[in-house]
């Protein structure tokens, strides 16, 4: 059975994706090599890492997304700030927050949880914590080097106004590549202000 690379995501509108091109342009012009760039037409907020499945469970998936939507109708997000896991001292991955209705969204990110791992999917262990990832740090960046990056993102403000309507989820492929990963949507599952009439 074919194997798919998935997880599910909230894509992003593209005048957003032209803002993170910019912010990773005055990003990149301190060139620090051991700093691995995400494509920003990729970058997307993920609610859910899945790993690889196979194709035959891709209609169950999508079922379960359409049955965590129920009740929560569209929202708008915002992008605010630039932050780094696991610390500043120890940076590994620099990143946007996310600001807005996050109470919806975690709401969401909750029930897609509860559904899916009644499909077999572990939950995460980990809090929810909604970003956009702008980089990664590669295994070999020294101590200092880690340091210094998270001097940079510290330092570094991300002012622009930027407005995530949610009003779908997609399921995705990951296809891993020399050049990175290329993504694209498999199914996508819209939320209906009218589901809430339907609900009594």
């Amino acid at each position: 059975m074919e194997q798919v690379r998935s997880f599910i995501a909230i894509e992003l509108p593209d005048e957003l994706k032209l803002g993170l091109t910019q912010l990773e342009a005055q990003l990149k012009m301190s060139k620090q090599p051991w700093v691995k760039w995400v494509d920003p037409y990729s970058i997307h907020l993920t609610l859910k890492f899945l790993g690889s499945i196979a194709v035959d469970r891709i209609s169950k998936i999508t079922k379960a997304m359409e049955e965590a939507i129920q009740g929560i109708s569209p929202f708008h997000l915002e992008v605010k700030d630039l932050g780094v896991f696991p610390s500043w001292k120890r940076v590994q991955v620099a990143w946007v927050g996310i600001s807005g209705e996050v109470d919806k969204l975690s709401r969401l990110q909750q029930h897609l949880e509860s559904n899916l791992a009644r499909l077999g999917f572990a939950p995460e262990t980990r809090p929810f914590t909604p970003h956009l990832t702008l980089a990664r740090l590669r295994n070999r960046a020294s101590l200092d080097e880690q340091q210094s990056f998270g001097q940079l993102i510290a330092t570094t403000s991300f002012e622009a106004a930027y407005t995530i309507k949610v009003d779908a989820i997609s399921l995705m492929r990951s296809q891993l590549t020399r050049e990175g990963a290329i993504y694209s949507r498999i199914s996508l599952v819209e939320l209906n202000k009218s589901r809430l009439l339907r609900e009594d």
